[in-house]
């Protein structure tokens, strides 16, 4: 497993991460947008706006991604075929490594998500109706104070 920081190269294995955890593990949650819309706003938005780790594995396969920015961790996925193995932890340990106040966004009903925040120490300090979001599902906001 190697952690390194995302270049622009990276775009589209970061798409089909992103896209594919988001299909196998929120399949609660509505298909908004194309393959290609995922792809604009990974190299668009998110490599633009973010710090973003990948965490590579076998030959250099992109597994997961973390995104982050000062006070906020906007994004964390692994996917499917490589959850439960540790690389969650891995990419969730270089935000917190500035020892600052971060807050994070997940659903609801991603239990699994908010127990391992929660197993690391993140505080869910606001439950919503999900009105500010685009899938419009209920949300959870936690905090993880240093």
């Amino acid at each position: 497993m190697i952690l390194r920081r995302a270049t622009a190269e990276d775009a589209q294995a970061i798409a089909v991460v992103l896209r594919t955890a988001f299909r196998v593990s929120l399949p609660f949650l509505p298909e908004l947008h194309t393959a290609e819309e995922d792809l604009w706003f990974v190299r668009e938005q998110m490599l633009v706006r973010d710090e973003v780790w990948v965490v590579e594995v076998g030959g250099g396969a992109i597994a997961g991604f973390i995104g982050f920015r000062e006070g906020w961790i906007d994004h964390l996925y692994v996917h499917p075929d490589w959850q439960g193995r540790g690389l969650g932890p891995e990419l969730l340990s270089k935000p917190l490594q500035y020892r600052q106040t971060r807050r994070l966004w997940t659903f609801q009903k991603n239990t699994r998500a908010r127990k391992f925040y929660e197993d690391r120490g993140f505080k869910l300090i606001e439950l919503t109706d999900g009105a500010g979001n685009e899938e419009k599902e209920p949300d959870a906001l936690y905090e993880w104070r240093p």
